[in-house]
């Protein structure tokens, strides 16, 4: 049974968690024991109702707050589909766990508050989906039973939406718009009598019928070492073996390789996949790999086909989310880290910032602040062996860290 990734988002207090919940609910995941925990729960908090955002806001800070902080990763199924959902915060302070937790979604789910409409946040977090290259996004105008099942209220955050994606060039396959009441389960799991005017098919339905394309092994080979493994046994006294996770692409016993940054060519000798010596890795398998050469490779380098264009380079373009209270400016220096490769670096040139509201580009900027996006261009000390974002979303992104506090303080997209 294939499985469905999904990352919310929107700002606080537009429904997220309760929203997860009645998925819960509504598909049976909740055990009884923990149903019966809800509703006391609900009770000693006063309210009337399910409060079904208990089942995802784990934290003590989240349920006294009342807004989700980290990343809660939350599963369950319909008869078609498994569904992996990754709740990120709408906080503009957790932005950088909305983009963690996004990072590897195949659909966003974007909650707007029917009675406020789209907030910075929204933006923010749209803009993001986009970053990410998430190619369906699912647009939720939540808490309908305020606005008293307004479907002009609905029409009206739709056009503002439409709007704002025709202003970033942006490039989704599809965006779906479904009006919903969380609280209540209206369009949900069916369609609800509420909004006999909506047309459309119920959340549930949407992603039970959703189609993607995943195309990592369609992309060239990239494999970063991670370990190279010299046993220390008389039984295997000579072996030598690179193992890592096959980041895109197909590797084949006998494929012609090219080692990075050496550019040192040898054959793929074998590749096991624990102790078992298979044909092939695909991409996401976690392998170890043998070349029929001595060839000097160690954590940090990788190998690619031979017959497949590669980079390897000290200069990088980027797109960048910056996640730090003290503001990137040029000339400071980082640590980079692209895959398990960290390099020191510094960030030559700032050339602009995104200004969340229209996406437009605002020019002539000193400095990237908290939660800021921008175009920069970094140099490396050592080679890294990044593509472009755009081409190769597993190859294509990277972290800075700061080299004193240890702190990710960005996150970054070749471009």
């Amino acid at each position: 049974m294939e499985v469905l990734r999904i990352a919310t988002a929107g700002s606080v207090d537009d429904g997220k968690s309760t929203l997860i919940g009645r998925l819960l609910y509504e598909t049976n995941s909740i055990t009884t024991d923990k149903l019966e925990a809800i509703e006391k729960a609900s009770k000693r908090r006063g309210v009337d109702y399910l409060d079904l955002s208990l089942l995802t806001d784990g934290l003590i800070a989240e349920r006294e707050q009342g807004i989700t902080i980290d990343v809660a990763h939350i599963y369950f199924s319909t008869p078609k589909r498994k569904y992996i959902i990754a709740d990120t915060p709408g906080h503009v302070e957790y932005t950088r766990n909305m983009i963690t937790g996004a990072s590897n979604a195949q659909v966003a789910i974007i909650l707007v508050d029917a009675r406020n409409g789209i907030a910075e946040q929204t933006y923010r977090h749209f803009y993001i989906t986009n970053l990410l290259h998430i190619s369906n996004v699912v647009v939720c105008v939540n808490k309908m039973d305020l606005v008293n099942y307004s479907q002009e209220q609905f029409e009206k955050i739709k056009d503002e939406f439409k709007a704002l994606s025709g202003k970033g060039n942006f490039k989704q396959q599809h965006l779906q718009f479904i009006p919903i009441a969380s609280l209540f389960g209206d369009n949900i799991a069916s369609i609800s009598s509420n909004m006999s005017w909506y047309q459309g098919p119920a959340l549930l339905e949407h992603l039970e019928t959703l189609e993607w394309h995943t195309e990592e092994n369609e992309l060239p080979a990239r494999f970063p070492v991670q370990y190279v493994i010299r046993p220390k046994s008389n039984e295997h006294h000579d072996f030598r073996g690179f193992s890592g996770k096959l980041a895109s692409g197909v590797l084949k016993k006998g494929d012609r390789v090219v080692a990075l940054p050496s550019l040192r060519e040898s054959n793929i000798k074998d590749i096991f996949r624990y102790d078992v010596s298979v044909d092939h890795a695909e991409a996401g398998d976690s392998v170890v790999i043998t070349l029929e050469d001595e060839i000097d490779l160690s954590r940090g380098d990788m190998l690619v086909l031979q017959n497949q264009q590669f980079h390897s380079t000290k200069e990088l373009s980027a797109q960048v989310c910056w996640l730090d209270h003290e503001a990137l400016v040029p000339g400071k220096n980082y640590l980079l880290q692209h895959g398990i490769n960290r390099v020191k670096a510094k960030v030559g040139n700032l050339f602009s910032s995104i200004n969340v509201q229209d996406f437009n580009h605002v020019e002539d900027v000193s400095k990237l602040g908290l939660n800021e996006i921008g175009f920069i261009s970094i140099k490396t000390a050592q080679p890294v062996f990044a593509d472009k974002y755009a081409e190769n979303k597993q190859n294509g992104s990277f972290i800075l860290i700061d080299e004193y506090s240890n702190n990710t303080v960005g996150v970054g997209f070749v471009v």
